[in-house]
């Protein structure tokens, strides 16, 4: 073949080869591409997947594997003991914690004595016949109780009357103190005892209605609870509306919200899906709204003119309201929180580790605040001096991190939350007042998410106000160390007939000042 037809099928071919080489190039980069992708999405359903399995087992499965996780779900049922024994397997690092010890009995309790005599046989020697003194008395101690006992009072109010001089009348004695409900058949302490039994101990009112049954033999419906905690509540919401009083008028706010379900007409056969919000104050008082829906309307007509910082997770409600000078705080725990889900789905995440490592050195600082007792001052000057440098370094960290994390990931959204709450997350450092988290806050919210589970549902949208200041009353008392039941016996019966001008001195804060003036 001559050299004038080889350059004329080199010509030819060339760009035919090339061309099919440019397709295959760009083919392959569209598999890497699509092999890339399904990658991410096999990586996020893994970790969807592993945080399902953990909310499934509890908090223990956080130390198990994947592959121990996919052995339980295997397992037609699994108990805590089973997951404890994966968890302290031997080739499980394991850590010994030293018991504690037997816990003394509380002191305040009082003490009956109980005592057993020796028999005549124990007290005589089998040696030499003779009697055996007593050399003292081998003691212990043992809670005990006494179950509740139901009696009728037998109200007998004498009358007086003169014989000689009938037209003055017949004088009648005067029961001390007040009825809760007037002409009702039970007590104060038994109307007290469905309240606290209720909101404090979460049971529902037809579960009390058994219970007496059961024990006592007596039938007490629970429409006729109902009928009583209604009332309460009524009395209650102007304790409530004092206390609103009293947190608006200081200059930090804790807010947060859940759900509840409601018996409603707009949504019949279903309850409808209702809202306690909770608004409060570190040692200080705690006030839910009720509210049908989860709208901004609900925080912004409570906080309307609050210029105060308000502290808040990152939900938008909670944006564009209050008054001009309202700063908003964030919270480092549920900033944390992410980091932390994701260091649950790779354990020993480095770039996860080290950020709650820094978050770790801002509460550090806290503690030491809280140990020494520091003014709100004292303790911004502290915040000053020692979390600003940590809190500079945490950013650049965690930009850092979102550069290498996928955007989808745990690790990925942990960080674009924790930079778009940034403004927020560091308003504690210059306000000594304000909290590092909403902890305040989400426990003072527990016991309503613990109490749904059991009454399921509020009656009716006219009993949500009533029932938000019970729980407002007695989620104060708790946060300020008062007995419940003794402020609810003292005050309860006062509410009716107190002036309504006067009502804040019935509130929690006034009613330990009285008490407990140290």
């Amino acid at each position: 073949m001559n050299r004038e037809l080889l350059t004329y099928l080199s010509g030819a071919i060339r760009p035919a080869i090339e061309q099919e080489w440019q397709r295959l190039e760009t083919e392959k980069e569209r598999a890497e591409a699509v092999q890339r992708r399904l990658e991410m999405e096999l990586k996020l359903v893994k970790e969807e997947l592993r945080l399902a399995r953990i909310a499934k087992y509890g908090p223990k499965s956080e130390q198990l594997s994947d592959e121990q996780l996919q052995l339980l779900e295997l397992e037609p049922g699994v108990v805590t003991a089973e997951i404890e024994t994966e968890v302290q397997r031997p080739d499980r690092k394991i850590t010994v914690r030293n018991h504690p010890g037997r816990a003394e009995l509380p002191a305040h309790l009082p003490r009956r004595e109980v005592v057993f005599t020796c028999t005549p046989e124990q007290r005589t020697c089998t040696q030499c016949g003779g009697q055996k003194v007593s050399i003292g008395y081998d003691c212990c101690e043992e809670l005990d109780v006494e179950p509740a006992k139901y009696f009728v009072n037998v109200i007998k109010r004498e009358k007086c009357a003169c014989k000689r001089c009938e037209e003055t009348g017949v004088s009648t004695a005067v029961v001390p103190g007040h009825k809760i409900i007037e002409k009702s058949k039970a007590s104060n302490a038994v109307i007290i005892d469905t309240i606290i039994a209720k909101y404090c101990n979460h049971q529902p009112l037809y579960r009390q209605q058994e219970t007496l049954w059961r024990e006592a033999g007596i039938e007490i419906t629970a429409m006729t609870r109902c009928g009583w905690v209604m009332q309460s509540g009524a009395w209650l919401e102007a304790v409530s509306r004092a206390m609103r009083e009293d947190l608006l008028a200081g200059s930090y706010i804790q807010a947060d919200e859940t759900t509840v379900g409601v018996r409603s007409e707009r949504t019949r056969g279903r309850n409808h899906q209702g809202y306690i919000w909770e608004y409060s104050r570190p040692k200080g008082p705690v006030v839910f709204d009720f509210q049908m829906g989860r709208g901004r309307e609900a925080p912004r007509k409570f906080l309307a003119n609050f210029n105060g910082a308000l502290q808040s997770d990152g939900y938008s409600a909670y944006a564009q309201i209050g008054g001009a000078n309202l700063t908003h705080a964030g919270c480092f725990s549920h900033a944390r929180r992410g980091f932390v889900d994701a260091l649950k789905l790779s354990p020993g995440e480095p770039l996860a580790q080290e950020i709650i490592r820094k978050i770790a050195q801002l509460y550090a600082v806290e503690k030491r605040a809280r140990e020494a007792g520091l003014s709100s001052e004292e303790r911004r000057c502290l915040r000053q001096l020692r979390s600003v440098s940590v809190l500079a370094e945490l950013k650049e960290k965690i930009i850092a991190t979102r550069q290498q994390a996928l955007p989808q990931s745990a690790l990925g959204k942990a960080c674009d939350y924790a930079l778009s709450q940034w403004s927020r997350l560091i308003v504690f450092a210059s306000n000594g007042e304000v909290e590092i988290d909403n902890n305040w806050c989400e426990n003072a919210i527990r016991p309503v998410a613990l109490g749904r589970k059991n009454w399921l549902h509020i009656g009716s949208e006219g009993a949500g106000p009533r029932i938000a200041a019970i729980m407002s009353v007695i989620e104060t008392c708790r946060r300020l160390e008062i007995n419940v039941r003794d402020y609810l016996t003292d005050v309860l019966p006062r509410i009716p007939t107190w002036p309504v001008k006067r009502i804040a001195e019935l509130t929690p804060m006034a009613w330990k000042k009285e008490n407990f003036p140290g």
